[in-house]
């Protein structure tokens, strides 16, 4: 009776043991980052499911293979197909060795697939800039997700803008498309290279289609229709970290529209009061309100004079009821709109370079974590985000059509 209990307590080691052997192997094979990123999840695997590699493997294989796509050199895949095959067998070393292998050849391509192309976007905040991810980095964001397969398969660390483009330059490939469709798809490709996948908190403004999306946890939370810049004005390729929203802002007129449009209305007849408007001494925060006898707006419409001009908040202000700020030296901002005729239009490119957005409180409730409504009347209430919010302003220009890719009108001319 005394053997009993020791023999029912054994067969547990021995299912453990076999677990030993692959960590083990890891733990021989392993070094550098790939040995480190091991260690921290105690050598369990990031490929193997029940003691074989599974079919995310094939799916990097496939990556590997059309990395043309991304604008790199195919890679030599013949080795890793090799170790693979050999991990069939279900020997701890070859496992190890495969799993090892596939993890090396991952970190490396998502290394140089997410290296800055041909970009010219302005970084207001100088920690967006992207840079070639540590290989640890990329190993550690791979095993965050539950779902390691549907990660793989959705290409989730880069942005689902690049997945589209990288899947249309596939079509354009096998379609015969032109040098000049091919270039322009690397030229947007490179524009879309730089935004973060969906597992990033962020927002993107596409400024060819007039959308802005907003992700976070993996998937995308939400899009709207946005007015962008005309092509006199356009939005500029800019990234930047949301931080305020503010309440009830003033409009704050750019001085050509103060001299051209303004200035005009006044000298005509209308009153800075009609216009729901008021001018100030100055840009400093002690800035005083003029008197309309005090301006020479004759001066201010020939240019001689320049003058701060803003527009009261309100409910037909400009701004709306809201505009959300990012520092940035270009003055460009996200905000409220009265003016909801633009966004049923097609094309979109009508403001100074600004976003307009379609539903201001949709995008503030996400970014605030509660409503933006106010009970106050006051005008610019300032409201800090509870966390910084990257922002990235592109421009991505190709579509798919039946036919394979098109590419809409490049109003900004930058796929030139």
């Amino acid at each position: 009776m005394a053997a009993g209990p020791p023999a029912l307590a054994a067969a547990p080691p021995a299912k453990a043991s076999a677990a030993t052997g692959l960590d083990t192997a890891l733990r021989e094979q392993a070094s550098g980052d790939i040995r480190r990123f091991y260690a921290e999840r105690g050598y369990k695997p990031l490929w193997v499911r029940a003691g074989r590699i599974g079919p995310q493997a094939d799916t990097l294989l496939g990556y590997l293979a059309s990395a043309d796509l991304d604008g790199l050199k195919p890679y030599r895949v013949d080795k890793l197909r090799a170790l693979i095959r050999e991990a069939q067998g279900g020997r701890a070393e070859a496992v190890a060795s495969a799993e090892l292998a596939l993890s090396d050849a991952f970190a490396s391509y998502v290394r140089d697939q997410r290296k800055p192309g041909k970009d010219r976007t302005v970084y207001a905040d100088k920690s967006l800039k992207p840079k070639r991810p540590e290989a640890l980095t990329v190993l550690r964001a791979a095993a965050f997700p539950k779902d390691f397969g549907a990660y793989m398969t959705g290409m989730d660390w880069m942005s689902e803008d690049y997945v589209r483009l990288r899947t249309l330059a596939g079509q354009a490939a096998k379609r015969g498309a032109s040098r000049d469709q091919i270039d322009r798809l690397r030229l947007n490709l490179d524009r879309a290279r730089i935004l973060p996948g969906p597992w990033v908190h962020h927002v993107v403004v596409d400024a060819s289609s007039g959308q802005l999306s907003y992700y976070s946890a993996g998937k995308r939370v939400g899009t709207m229709k946005v007015v962008v810049g005309a092509p006199a004005t356009p939005t500029p390729l800019l990234a930047g970290q949301l931080q305020w929203a503010i309440l009830n802002p003033y409009w704050n007129v750019p001085d050509y529209l103060a001299q051209n449009s303004i200035a005009p209305k006044v000298l005509a007849g209308r009153s800075l009061a009609s216009l729901r408007m008021e001018a100030l001494s100055d840009w400093s925060p002690g800035a005083r309100k003029l008197d309309p006898s005090e301006i020479d707006w004759t001066a201010v419409a020939s240019g001689q004079r320049v003058l701060r001009l803003r527009e009261l908040p309100g409910g037909a202000n400009s701004m709306g009821r809201v505009k959300y700020l990012f520092p940035n030296k270009l003055g460009i901002y996200l905000h409220d709109t009265p003016d909801r005729a633009l966004l049923k239009k097609d094309d979109r490119h009508f403001s100074n370079g600004c976003i307009r957005l379609e539903n201001a409180a949709e995008l503030g409730q996400w970014l605030l974590q509660r409503s933006i409504k106010s009970k106050s009347t006051a005008p610019e209430q300032a409201v800090a985000l509870p966390h910084e919010v990257p922002v990235y302003l592109t421009y991505l220009t190709p579509v798919a059509t039946k036919q394979g890719v098109a590419f809409r009108e490049d109003v900004y001319g930058r796929d030139g």
